[in-house]
């Protein structure tokens, strides 16, 4: 075999991709390499791609793709969960100056990959893990998501919201999406009821889906307005505001004064709340170097969500 493989290289920001070659990298202790089969691709990595993203630490020249699968054709010492011939998928590079899956080969941490269902192919794999992890952490790691919840999900169509609707479904909760009438029937595909948010109010569904109580657990993917209705939506004392964005600022008095929570959801992070100078934050206390504080409520009961280093 030869020691060079194809990449795809992002030179700099908002520069076409340029196919190189490059030495195929070798594993190392706990790590395995795969031969990849396909790359998933996010809205992130387009913002690496052009520069907008440096929360990402992904230096320029650099092989991006943040979603991979493929099979493992070199193990590296004390990896023994996997053997060589194994269908793999996971997030597992392109960031923090890992090289990414839009390469033949890549080298990766074994506890990041997961095998293959029988029942999917690598192509269909490589599109599923950031979404599925990051509407996992929001609905099950922190909402706690249960039987007979009603479950709001804003933007039901997107990649996030779909892999939320079926996880929230396979919880026994009964499950409700916002997007236009063109997404209606994906929606209910999925197993959720499809909410018109350019037709319907808040006050309109909150009515007539949870008989004005609210919603126990309301995932917002969309971030601005819709996470402010977010707090207005949701149920009193006991309901959860979860949102996978990454930047803005809103009042949360809204939320505060009826005793409700919301949470700042990013996948495959682990956060740990403190207080500092009257204010409290979440700081990122594991995986692969890339994120540190991204949320803050100050004393002004005023939320500022961001991503940094």
């Amino acid at each position: 075999m030869s020691n060079q493989m194809k990449a795809a290289v992002a030179v700099a920001a908002n520069t076409p991709l340029s196919i190189r070659q490059l030495a195929i990298p070798e594993p190392s202790d706990n790590e395995v390499r795969i031969k990849v089969v396909a790359s998933g691709v996010n809205p992130v990595d387009i913002k690496i791609a052009t520069g907008m993203a440096a929360h990402a630490r992904q230096p320029f020249p650099s092989v991006l793709g943040i979603d991979s699968a493929g099979i493992i054709d070199k193990l590296g010492a004390n990896v023994e969960q996997f053997a060589i011939g194994d269908h793999v998928y996971g997030m597992v590079g392109g960031i923090g100056g890992y090289q990414g899956s839009l390469a033949e080969y890549q080298v990766v941490d074994a506890d990041l990959l997961a095998k293959v269902p029988d029942e999917i192919s690598l192509k269909e794999a490589a599109s599923i893990p950031l979404v599925f992890i990051t509407a996992w952490e929001g609905l099950v790691d922190r909402a706690n998501v249960s039987k007979n919840m009603t479950v709001l999900i804003h933007g039901g169509a997107g990649g996030v919201g779909q892999m939320a609707i079926q996880i929230a479904k396979a919880h026994g909760a009964t499950v409700f999406a916002t997007g236009t009438a063109k997404h209606a029937a994906f929606i209910r595909n999925l197993g959720a009821i499809p909410i018109d948010y350019t037709k319907e109010s808040v006050e309109h569904y909150v009515r007539e889906y949870t008989n004005g109580e609210g919603f126990d657990i309301i995932y917002d993917t969309v971030g601005g307005e819709v996470l402010d209705n977010s707090f207005r939506a949701v149920k009193t004392y006991s309901g959860h505001v979860v949102s996978c964005l990454g930047w803005g600022t809103h009042s949360i008095a809204p939320l505060s004064f009826r005793g409700r929570h919301i949470q700042a959801c990013l996948p495959c992070y682990l956060f740990r709340a403190v207080t500092r100078e009257n204010t409290t934050v979440l700081l990122c206390l594991r995986r692969q170097k890339c994120f540190g504080t991204v949320l803050c409520v100050s004393s002004k009961r005023r939320l500022s969500t961001r991503l940094m280093m």
